[in-house]
């Protein structure tokens, strides 16, 4: 891995928005960034970092940190993780294929998308040692369902990520004013059976109608479990009760996110729910977060509010937007290496001795400001 300025690419994740904005078209911008109501939400979602602050512990004798750790058992190089993304090919031809490839060669863990631009199978091949897993969205017939479990258990994906904070799509004034709004055609890699937002677009009754079907329960993990012998994620769990419905349905692992901030807006952040999720979980099952994540030291709360893992969501569109397959290695080569910085400055020498004991809680939380997308 180079920590050479790629050509045309960025020298800090700072840089990276700003050039990602400048090459793409206004429309494809305003669906990368776009999110629920009037953004509030996506704004706290990294605003909610800073209301934490670090304890730097000095001399501390560190002169190297251990980044790896497991994820249902699977050795990664770092926490870090590649939150699913739909449509990555309105980015950048490479798609799918350069996100995984990136993040296949920085050993990290990446989760598609149902809605990939790319087949399942065409990621899986590009690389097939990478660690991967599939994220699924529900379709209104089970044998389609069924069918991409299935495909994706025989492409070599290690887990089945189901998404269940979407059985609506938010409204999504940004997008359906400026951008893309999901209704241009974009071609779903998945098969024409799959169904999304860009075969469906309707607007009824004031809400955006997701082609799943909204009547799903609880009673989905069991059917789910016996048409596959992989193990199950559930994403999108912001409340201790739900933590508790997922892991007795027999999840492994749950995400705590809020979908990026595209769902409810007002919703609490992934950050604020972490502790509530994982004290509710009490070591059943893994707990994930994702949401407004931005640097390793961002990576670094999370992991000491309780999360195992730590997701990357929007960075990584920008990142293969400005370079790529290399701008994707590149930005998860500066946040493994903030990361790891940040746990030298805290004292900390491997992720096992991450814990709240390296956290103080901002003095004024009233006064951190909502910083807009960044």
């Amino acid at each position: 891995m180079t920590d050479a300025v790629l050509p045309g690419g960025f020298d800090t994740i700072s840089d990276l928005r700003e050039r990602a904005e400048k090459l793409l078209s206004p429309e494809v911008w305003a669906y990368v960034e776009g999110a629920a109501g009037e953004e509030f939400t996506v704004q706290d979602n990294h605003a909610s970092f800073h209301r934490w602050r670090l304890r730097p512990r000095a001399l501390a004798g560190i002169r190297a940190v251990d980044l790896r750790t497991t994820l249902l058992g699977a050795s990664v190089a770092s926490p870090v993780f590649v939150s699913p993304t739909a449509y990555q090919g309105l980015v950048h031809p490479a798609a799918e294929v350069g996100t995984a490839r990136g993040a296949g060669s920085s050993g990290v863990l990446a989760m598609f998308s149902t809605l990939s631009t790319r087949s399942l199978e065409e990621i899986a091949s590009a690389t097939p040692s990478g660690p991967r897993w599939f994220q699924l969205y529900l379709q209104r017939e089970f044998r389609v369902t069924r069918g991409l479990v299935e495909r994706a258990e025989k492409a070599g994906y290690s887990a089945l990520v189901l998404t269940v904070d979407a059985p609506v799509l938010g409204p999504r004034d940004r997008q359906t004013r400026d951008g893309v709004a999901i209704r241009s055609p974009v071609p779903i890699g998945n098969g024409s059976e799959v169904l999304s937002p860009a075969r469906a677009p309707e607007l009824r009754s004031g809400l955006y109608e997701f082609p799943a079907d909204a009547s799903f329960t609880w009673e989905i993990l069991a059917q789910l479990r016996e048409v596959t012998r992989l193990p199950l994620v559930v994403k999108g769990i912001l409340t201790a009760e739900d933590a508790r419905r997922a892991v007795d349905g027999g999840a492994r692992a749950v995400v705590v996110s809020n979908h990026g901030g595209r769902q409810l807006d007002g919703a609490m952040t992934g950050l604020e729910a972490l502790p509530e999720v994982a004290a509710a979980v009490g070591g059943r099952a893994e707990v994930y977060m994702d949401g407004g994540v931005r640097r390793g030291s961002d990576v670094l709360i999370a992991l000491a509010l309780g999360a195992r893992g730590v997701g990357i969501g929007r960075p990584v569109l920008w990142a293969l937007a400005v370079g790529g397959e290399a701008g994707v290695s590149r930005l998860l080569s500066l946040l493994n290496t903030e990361l790891a910085v940040s746990m030298m400055l805290a004292g900390r020498r491997s992720i096992a001795e991450v814990d709240s004991s390296l956290l103080w809680p901002h003095p004024d939380p009233d006064k951190v400001p909502s910083l807009r997308n960044f």
